[in-house]
């Protein structure tokens, strides 16, 4: 038995070779990118910055690389390792992650009006937190696809769960981070197979809980206010968003050149990081904004086809809340630097100067490697269980009940 079980587990070379052909090289591409689009605007927006304050124009630069290099050995080995086994760790992963942002709290290492990090202004746990959730929610969802309609097993505990992360990291205050963990809950939800009346209660609940830890909140109140204010005249808008708007508008179509952009040298608050959407603009234009727009919208592409080739319904529903994830990042900062989301300090993926948010990214594209590896290698047990978005979606618009999903095995597997 035990021969014939190691038998069974033994790695073909078919099988190796298989994997191999089903890495996603589009979307391996499209992150190098990326990378190398992020690392030429962040040297062009950290120069002077770097020079004040740290006294060389390249430190902030050759930081980034240090995190780059330290990210690509961690996508590397996230490629490797089987998502399947994330059901064994993902509940350790969760408490230490919480434990974090507890610590965060209680160090109070007060920075910029906020407290995000661990030691000197680095380590932002939240950054880790939103691929922990991730991580977490789609196996949560996974093991209680069974019982996802009776609100006792499903929808009070998630939205438990949901208010306690969703709280702690507004509290530092990160309204962002905090908002697009709440979503990516309901998102991930929706796909799991709850309906959409379990879907409003679970963010009703999960916003009341949130509401009630963030009144002892003073900054996130502050920030909010100013958001609503600057959102009914963008003359009033703060000091932050004016000189963003100031920059796109010098940008014009084409920008003013690479390296030649003045906001970011007469005032333009935190350009290396939270700002340098706009000291894109303004360099290379709305052609330039178009263009890194083009690049993460294939990256949500191919995100969005690794999970609908997923071999079952854990790998699409990890594949789809990293692709939501990293997208909803990039939404979010260039939001912000328009004046349409409450200013809160979220990093612009694989672009914005920053260790934390660099590495959680490249472990999501990782995750999502290992699961387009894995794609066609689907058991009989699984088979009957995945489900793809056409039919989710199909199932929750077309007659707004609940229906069986066909299985859906793939053209390798019927070979």
């Amino acid at each position: 038995m035990g021969a014939r079980t190691l038998a069974n587990n033994r790695v073909s070379p078919l099988t190796a070779k298989r994997s191999a052909r089903n890495v996603d090289t589009p979307l391996i591409l499209t992150v190098i990118a990326l990378i190398v689009f992020g690392l030429i605007m962040l040297y062009s927006a950290s120069f002077d910055f770097s020079f004040n304050q740290y006294g060389s124009s390249s430190y902030m630069f050759l930081r980034q690389l240090k995190w780059l290099a330290v990210g690509l050995l961690c996508a590397y080995g996230f490629s490797l390792f089987d998502y399947h086994y994330w059901r064994r760790f993902v509940v350790f992963a969760m408490l230490g992650t919480i434990g974090l942002l507890i610590a965060v709290l209680f160090i109070n290492e007060i920075r910029l009006g906020a407290s995000r990090t661990l030691y000197e202004g680095s380590y932002q746990p939240s950054e880790v937190a939103k691929l922990i959730a991730v991580i977490y929610l789609s196996v949560w969802l996974y093991a209680k696809r069974n019982s996802l309609h009776d609100v006792s097993f499903g929808l009070i505990p998630l939205g438990v769960i949901l208010g306690i992360i969703g709280g702690l990291i507004y509290l530092q205050p990160d309204l962002s981070a905090a908002g697009t963990v709440l979503i990516l809950g309901g998102l991930l939800f929706f796909l799991a197979g709850a309906d959409m009346k379990q879907i409003v209660l679970l963010l009703v609940l999960a916003v009341v809980m949130g509401w009630i830890i963030v009144q002892f909140s003073v900054t996130g109140q502050d920030r909010v206010d100013s958001f609503l204010i600057g959102l009914k005249d963008p003359i009033h808008a703060s000091y932050h968003v004016q000189r963003s708007f100031e920059a796109l508008i010098k940008g014009g179509v084409f920008g003013v050149g690479l390296g030649q952009a003045d906001t970011k040298l007469t005032g333009l608050p935190f350009a290396p990081t939270d700002s340098i959407f706009a000291v894109v603009v303004e360099e290379l234009g709305l052609f330039g904004a178009f263009s890194l727009m083009v690049l993460y919208a294939a990256l949500i592409w191919r995100g969005l086809v690794i999970a609908r080739r997923a071999p079952d319904m854990l790998g699409t529903l990890l594949a789809s809340g990293v692709t939501f994830w990293i997208g909803m990042e990039a939404l979010i900062n260039m939001a912000v630097m328009v004046g349409l989301m409450p200013f809160a300090g979220n990093a612009l993926p694989f672009v914005s100067a920053g260790g934390s948010n660099l590495v959680s990214s490249l472990c999501a594209i990782g995750i999502m490697l290992n699961i387009s590896r894995q794609s066609g290698e689907i058991s009989k047990l699984e088979e009957n269980e995945w489900r793809s978005f056409g039919a989710v979606v199909d199932l929750r618009w077309r007659n707004g009940r609940r229906s069986v999903s066909r299985a859906r095995r793939s053209q390798r597997t019927r070979k």
